[in-house]
């Protein structure tokens, strides 16, 4: 059967989909977790046996509560400088005095990355660590069935109230007696979703029946999501959480003179935010958050105030557990933290600690075969046995000094030793699923080798590949390869220990992918066979075997290669953007000295010496058909390239051609600083932040409005007089929308009581852009359905390509705007100036697309951390959340740099009459090549260094961003396929 290439490439790519989806699956489970329950839930964690041989205690129940009611008061994204730093001493006034002077304990909780609220709400609830897959499920949160605080809260009959974030009702449905959820990704929302809780705080207040209150704040989340921390927008939302906490501070400490017990309450972030308003990643503004606890119960604070202790996030489960006098939960791998509890008696405090730590033995024991070899284990059992001692001499009536010097010597080895266990415990964060990584990875590798094997035939001059379907699944190798791996699904499923998802598949899709396994793998065979027949074949044309690789092509093979061999350290993933910095300086320096070649070679040339090119060179274009690059209706020979040249150089665009590299790399250099991102240098100020600062809203808008009105002019060049109007109105309502939201000024603009969501402005854009989609799309279908005029599709696919823009331009923040205006100038100077003069072939040109698409998917300001990517440009003209439309605009502004190059390639290639006509499908095996080249031995290279310290703060996200954007491409791909069913009847023809 014959396929061309753009056919194979968007299959090839839409199998390596499935086997990246399916490695993504085995490499993303669930975390640690104890052994299973009989119920649903299961019972309380077993009851540890009293310590001290020979002794028995009289105390074998769960400590009763310390505290009658708690108030757990979350604010998202609090960064422990909003309330430890000088923000909180100015806008937090009376939660410093009682920080300072208060009867209070603080603390820097670390939160473990992903740094999203779903994942953080679980390690507040569960203790445990979650999956790094959770930052996935997110957005939909399905219902928690760990062992968690509000579980066992519910379980002993406690009644817990809830007003919030919704995230908590999916994971938590039926647990409380009153809740009022508000979503929580309408980022645009500062006021209603914090306004929505305390709402209904007086009348809470003021009731006796309920023991747990947990109040969820979002306003600063969405605060730092559209404006950043620096907002001016910060300081009142603080003095607002300010207030609220001392109205429930002075309620519950006027009740506590009739109750029995005191109060608690407990002031927490879920995790903090970045220097730029996101979070998601692991740098110090996101991990630290502030965690207080204030209550009566403990001793007012006197002498200097000292910095913060840093605790895990993943401590307060059991602190509560313990303070509401609850089971800890099994799966925590939290610690207690002793200064809440110091103020009880040293029994008591040992009694806690001992429980802590058997749960978190217990834990180590179900999740470790070499358990009892672990040195938190063993340093546990040693201060189990000093604690029977202790015991044994309490229970004596031994009140003397060595009994408290005893007490102390056991409080230490308990807090060591459950130090200890608890980091033994969270190095195993997760349990990977070897067998469905493998069977992902094998996909992907035989994807990835038949494409390679593919590359003679797929970029030749018909761009067409023989798969030798037919005789691979009829033949011996076929059947028994299924019969082989079939036996190895079974006897993986069947073993005791296993529990991966690929075995718990439906067993006609598991045979469905062992045959495609099978089938690849002959296919390959196959391929390698015919290579190995052809080259034993005499070379009719020895002239096309000389043919020598040019500095281009050597720079973009040592980049491709350097690029994927880079993908094996932390260091280059974290600043990845610097490599694809580095490839286009190059590329610009090396395409400079192309031009100054063809110029100065020409001054040289004479007729003669052109007759004696032609004469050597008429060889290679008689033997196009083996040359693997298209071949333009003129030919293919350096003779053309000359000639070419210099009709080009004789024209007045001879210097513009010439500085065009100098002016790219010059373009390239602002971009650099006006997003700062990575790791090392993207806490430095960059010119993205002078503009976003409030100060300087006047000259943000200044450069907005002159971004647009070039954005205009480069884009209108090739579309239809409609599609111009619509995009000239689309750009006025993009400034609009901008103005409305408070990011830009109008003129006559002076004061900003007339902010909104700006939802009409941006349905007014949305518009305009599928009235341009449309026009182009309907042009498209004209070309392929009723005629074949070339001219018609170039238009089409040039007004989907402006729709693009005009739905960048909406969704891009105002300072980006210049990164839009970069990417359609240096499109065109270098189809003018470049590719056209030098008639590189599709391939070279495909290489250099998807180079510079790389390179401005960090020029927006995008990195290898979840942290950056712009979560309210998916809520762009949404009144409210609706998950598709949310999904699509925060991936399409996330990956706008690689589409809207990729797009332009497409339309390049298609407008280039000249060219032969399998250049659309030569474009779209390369592309698919190049994505499939570095996401397969990245996820090699990730398999092998699943251990790394930094397998789950770099390693991970990235593999998140490889595999979405190989879902994109195999969509481009599809895409570019389609547009090339014109160019393949004419090969056919």
């Amino acid at each position: 059967m014959r396929l061309r290439s753009g056919v194979l490439a968007a299959g090839c790519l839409l199998l390596q989909a499935l086997g990246v989806a399916i490695f993504l699956r085995g490499f993303f489970p669930l975390a640690v977790r104890a052994r299973p329950r009989g119920g649903p839930r299961g019972e309380s964690p077993p009851e540890p046996a009293p310590p001290g041989p020979g002794t028995v205690s009289n105390w074998t129940k769960i400590p009763p509560p310390l505290f009658k009611k708690v108030v757990i008061v979350l604010i998202d994204a609090l960064r422990d400088d909003f309330v430890f730093g000088s923000k909180g001493k100015q806008f937090m006034p009376y939660t410093t005095q009682v920080i300072e002077k208060g009867t209070s304990y603080s603390f820097i909780a670390e939160a473990k990355p992903p740094t999203v609220t779903m994942p953080r709400i679980k390690a507040l609830m569960t203790g445990s660590i979650p999956g790094f897959i959770d930052v996935v499920v997110n957005l939909n949160s399905p219902a928690l069935l760990d062992d968690n605080l509000i579980w066992q809260a519910k379980t002993a009959g406690k009644r817990i109230i809830f007003y919030g974030d919704d995230t908590w009702v999916k994971l938590f449905p039926k647990h409380f007696v009153e809740y009022d959820g508000t979503t929580s990704f309408f980022v645009s929302d500062f006021t209603e979703v914090d306004d929505n809780v305390t709402r209904h705080l007086d009348r809470v207040l003021k009731r006796e029946d309920w023991d747990l209150l947990i109040l969820h704040y979002l306003g600063l989340d969405h605060i730092g999501h559209v404006t950043g921390p620096n907002s001016p927008l910060v300081g009142p939302k603080l003095r607002e959480m300010d207030n609220i906490l001392k109205k429930i501070h002075i309620s519950l400490l006027s009740k506590e003179g009739e109750a029995s017990l005191p109060s608690l309450l407990v002031v927490c972030g879920d995790h903090g935010m970045s220097e730029t308003g996101s979070h998601g990643g692991s740098s110090e503004g996101e991990v630290h958050t502030p965690l207080l606890f204030i209550s009566s119960a403990f001793e007012k604070r006197s002498g200097p105030l000292t910095q913060p202790e840093l605790v895990q996030q993943t401590d307060l489960a059991s602190t509560l557990a313990v303070g509401l006098g609850l089971p800890i939960s099994r799966n925590s791998v939290g610690n207690l933290i002793l200064p809440v509890v110091g103020g009880k008696t040293m029994r008591e405090q040992l009694r806690f600690l001992h429980l802590n730590g058997f749960q978190l033995s217990r834990l180590l024991e179900e999740n470790t075969p070499a358990y009892e070899k672990d040195p938190g284990y063993e340093q546990f059992k040693i201060a189990e046995k000093s604690h029977g001692n202790w015991i044994k001499l309490y229970l004596e009536g031994n009140n003397s000094e060595i009994l408290m010097n005893l007490g102390k010597k056991v409080l230490k080895q308990y807090l060591e030793a459950l130090k200890t266990l608890s980091s033994s415990l969270s190095k195993q964060v997760a349990q990977y699923d070897m067998y469905s990584m493998m069977v992902g990875t094998v996909i992907i590798m035989e994807v990835l080798l038949l494409l390679l094997l593919s590359v003679p035939k797929a970029l030749s001059s018909r761009a067409e590949f023989e798969v030798p379907l037919s005789p691979s699944l009829f033949s011996l190798l076929f059947y028994l390869m299924c019969l082989v791996l079939c036996a190895v699904h079974v006897i993986v499923c069947t073993s005791a220990e296993s529990l991966c998802y690929f075995c718990s598949m439906a067993w006609l899709t598991a045979l469905g992918v062992m045959m495609l396994i099978s089938a690849l793998m002959c296919g390959i065979l196959s391929a390698i066979g015919k290579i190995l027949e052809n080259s034993r074949l005499p070379v009719k044309n020895p002239v096309v075997s000389s043919s020598s690789w040019s500095e281009v092509d050597v720079l973009m093979l040592a980049g491709t290669i350097g690029h994927v061999l880079s993908l094996g350290a932390s260091s280059f993933i974290e600043e990845e953007h610097q490599t694809w910095y580095f490839l286009i300086n190059t590329l610009c320096l090396a395409l400079c000295q192309e031009l100054c070649r063809n110029h100065f070679l020409l001054k040289e040339c004479d007729p003669q010496h052109g007759t004696s090119l032609k004469q050597n060179f008429d060889g290679i274009r008689e033997a196009s058909d083996c040359k693997n690059i298209d071949v333009p209706a003129s030919g293919n020979s350096k003779l053309d390239k000359v000639a070419s040249s210099a009709e080009f150089i004789k024209g007045s665009d001879k210097w513009l051609s010439l500085a065009s590299p100098w002016i790219i790399l010059i373009c390239c250099r602002l971009l650099r600083s006006l997003n700062r991102t990575g790791v090392q240098w993207a806490h430095r100020p960059d010119f993205g932040h002078w503009l976003t600062s409030s100060e300087h809203k006047s000259e943000l808008s200044f450069l907005a409005a002159v971004s647009l009105v070039m954005i205009f002019f480069l884009v209108q060049r090739r579309c239809s007089l409609v599609s111009k109007i619509a995009m000239a109105l689309g750009l006025l309502g993009v400034y609009s929308y901008r103005a409305a939201i408070g990011n830009v000024v109008f003129p006559w603009q002076h004061d900003s009581k007339d902010i909104s969501k700006g939802i009409t402005e941006a349905r007014f854009v949305f518009v305009f852009v599928l009235g341009i989609v449309f026009t182009g799309t309907k042009d498209l279908l004209k070309s392929q359905v009723i005629s074949a005029d070339s001219s018609v599709k170039s238009t089409g696919l040039w007004e989907v390509y402006s729709g693009l823009v005009l739905l960048a331009a909406l969704l891009f923040r105002p300072h980006n705007l210049p990164v839009l205006v970069f990417c359609l100038l240096i499109q065109t100077m270098m189809t003018k100036y470049i590719w056209r003069p030098l008639k590189f072939d599709a391939a070279q040109i495909t290489i250099m697309h998807y180079w510079f698409g790389q390179a401005f998917f960090y020029f927006q300001g995008n990195s290898n951390g979840i942290a950056t990517v712009d979560v309210s440009a998916g809520f762009v003209g949404l009144e409210s959340y609706v998950e598709i439309p949310a999904i699509f605009l925060t991936a399409f502004a996330t990956y706008a740099g690689p589409l809207l190059w990729a797009i332009h390639l497409l339309c390049y290639l298609s407008s280039e009459v000249s060219r032969n006509a399998a250049a659309v499908g030569h474009g779209c095996f390369c592309y698919a090549l190049m994505r499939s080249i570095p996401v397969a031995i990245y996820i090699v290279l990730v398999t092998g260094l699943r251990y790394h310290l930094f397998i789950w703060s770099v390693f991970s996200p990235k593999l998140l961003y490889e595999g979405v954007h190989v879902f994109i491409t195999a969509a481009i791909c599809l895409f570019f396929t389609a547009m090339d069913q014109n160019h393949s009847q004419k090969v056919q023809d």
